[in-house]
């Protein structure tokens, strides 16, 4: 299965604790089929200082969240939308399912 979900994008979370919510992907797991999203699914961790002055503690951070659980954001018409594929002169795109405009 591929993932439509590219680092830097832009999507809408569609089920969770944080549904509804929107932010930029920061980076995908393709082997697992996951995406880390900006300010969604924070976790706690328990960090040990690992040098000389630094500071330990509670620290929060985005975990991994399912792709199947995000949908990519048309910068056009600004709706959480399917992703569609055409070819252009021996060069594929991804664009919106609702307008066409390109991701």
């Amino acid at each position: 299965m591929a993932m439509n979900i590219k680092k830097g994008d832009t999507v809408v979370v569609l089920s969770g604790k944080d549904k509804g919510k929107q932010g930029k992907v920061l980076g995908t797991v393709p082997g697992s089929l996951k995406v880390v999203v900006e300010g969604i699914n924070m976790v706690t961790c328990h960090v040990k200082p690992r040098k000389q002055g630094e500071e330990g503690g509670i620290m929060k951070r985005e975990a991994a969240i399912a792709a199947c659980k995000v949908q990519v954001v048309c910068p056009k018409c600004s709706k959480g939308t399917r992703v569609a594929h055409k070819i252009e002169g021996g060069k594929k795109t991804r664009v919106c399912k609702h307008c066409g405009a390109e991701l």
